[in-house]
């Protein structure tokens, strides 16, 4: 499948091929890019989860920087693969960058896509469809960091990690590893605060240790920011998320962990 696009923003081309070879910022410009790993300057390893009519696929992809003329060309290549869903992909892409006569830029990118497997059964309609909706909500983060210099990663949004071995689970545990870390603060939230579906799980073994945690009960104070990872074989993805939306979190969780 090729894609080609094209998105014209305000900002100089210097500015946005920075913001282009700058991990952190392009994680969170990406939509359901959940963690960046750097491996070297002009590779990485990145989790991304989209969902494909009813398929949710939780890709890890290795992408590399072959070639690049700063401040207007650069091409990617990358492969990655979600052994749950049976699918796997390899994708080529080609940006260009070029100068607007008002001094901003005009951002055309070209893409060739393999995808194979279950999520490669999707007729070429439905993949463009799910295409044009990840280009426009990328056109419209990558606007608001360059307008905003940048900016700050959001609750959700990807988190960088370096590179760390993760330890085989036990056999008789599940593959699927959760972790979560709470930051306290001062004001703990009330109980009531969390919805009826976080009430039903509190009081079964691990949810109801879980959901104590995030409620702020058995500790001084309320979690001021939820941090989970989920860890799956040699994926981990890293979220982070308010405390003060707890229920939220948790209800997530159950959805993750089904």
């Amino acid at each position: 499948m090729e894609i080609e696009k094209t998105l014209t923003v305000s900002a100089s081309r210097e500015r946005v091929w920075a913001l282009l070879l700058d991990p952190q910022v392009m994680g969170g410009a990406v939509p359901g890019m959940q963690s960046i790993e750097v491996v070297s300057p002009t590779e990485y390893v990145a989790v991304m989860h989209q969902k494909i009519s009813f398929i949710s696929a939780r890709f890890k992809l290795r992408t590399r920087i072959v070639e690049q003329r700063a401040p207007e060309y650069l091409r990617v290549e990358g492969t990655g693969e979600d052994t749950s869903v049976a699918s796997s992909l390899k994708q080529r892409s080609e940006i260009f960058l070029s100068a607007t006569p008002d001094g901003g830029t005009e951002l055309r990118i070209k893409i060739d896509v393999d995808l194979l497997g279950r999520l490669g059964a999707f007729g070429l309609s439905v993949m463009k469809t799910k295409a044009d909706r990840i280009w426009e909500e990328f056109g419209n983060n990558l606007a608001a960091r360059l307008e905003g210099g940048g900016g700050e990663r959001a609750a959700g949004e990807a988190t960088m990690q370096a590179p760390a071995p993760v330890a085989p689970a036990p056999a008789s545990e599940p593959a699927r590893e959760t972790v979560v870390q709470a930051r306290n603060s001062p004001a703990p939230a009330p109980a009531s605060e969390l919805s009826s579906t976080a009430q039903d799980l509190r009081g079964r073994g691990w949810w109801g240790r879980l959901i104590g945690s995030l409620s702020g009960e058995g500790s001084a104070g309320a979690a001021d920011t939820i941090h989970v990872e989920l860890r799956r074989g040699d994926t981990t993805v890293s979220v982070q998320w308010p405390g003060a939306r707890a229920e939220q979190c948790a209800a997530w969780l159950r959805d993750c962990l089904r």
